[in-house]
């Protein structure tokens, strides 16, 4: 198994606050590996140190190994230089750009580095994303809450990552939309990108990945193949934020 992301016994601290407990979670290269559980267990702020981006009362300790390589000491932009890339819950688009103007910026960092063909992505973006196309003479701020989304992960695939990190892509989407988003996910294994997909929907979530970790008040509470904890009554009980009462 060729692992791309590999978390050990992380913890995260705001203040004297202990908002992670030791979690430990590992993601192959072309897989899809998804945490679920309710609003409030720990899943933005885990995704948050993984990339380093805690905010200045945040703190965290335990090993963030990406392709074999301990992050430790490395800012954000050491690991976004490194093929890490994070599509946050708030998209932050710039909203007075066309889409092509905000899908070229997700590639600067490749251009600044000197590649010639650091554009060579923006097909493999409008075909995973055909409205993308469509629009993109638009200001990203006339567009859709979905296609708002599909921009932002189409930007950071932009970069040519090699982890692709998706914090709630489907929060504040309706249902139909969230079903084009989702399969836009699974899709996203042609890619051959790792995915770590962070979701308080744990059915379309479940559905996608490959691999599940369930997370629970900050503890990793289970895991395993995502179709097995499809079909395990605990993880709905956890995700409707019921198991700690059933206990």
């Amino acid at each position: 198994m060729n692992l791309i992301l590999e978390v050990d016994d992380l913890h995260v601290r705001y203040g004297k606050v202990e908002a992670v407990h030791g979690a430990s979670l590992k993601v192959a290269a072309g897989k899809i590996v998804t945490v679920i559980g309710p609003n409030g267990a720990g899943k933005s702020t885990m995704l948050n140190a993984i990339m380093g981006a805690l905010p200045v009362s945040g703190s965290s300790n335990g090993a963030v190994r990406y392709l074999g390589h301990d992050m430790a000491g490395i800012p954000v932009e050491g690991r976004v230089a490194r093929g890490m890339c994070l599509v946050p819950e708030k998209r932050e688009l710039f909203a007075s750009m066309t889409v092509e103007d905000n899908l070229q910026l997700g590639a600067f960092r490749r251009k600044k580095a000197g590649e010639r063909n650091y554009l060579d992505q923006m097909e493999v973006v409008y075909g995973l994303f055909p409205r993308l196309k469509e629009r993109s003479r638009q200001d990203a701020g006339t567009l859709s809450g979905g296609e708002r989304q599909m921009l932002a992960v189409g930007r950071a695939l932009m970069a040519k990552p090699q982890l692709l990190m998706l914090d709630e892509p489907s929060l504040g989407l309706a249902p139909l939309i969230v079903k084009e988003i989702f399969h836009i996910i699974h899709n996203l294994r042609e890619t051959g990108v790792a995915t770590l997909l962070i979701e308080q929907n744990a059915r379309a979530a479940l559905q996608v990945a490959d691999y599940a970790y369930v997370i629970e008040t900050g503890d990793m509470a289970m895991e395993g193949p995502a179709a097995e904890l499809a079909i395990n009554p605990k993880v709905i009980e956890t995700y409707l934020g019921l198991a700690k009462k059933a206990a």
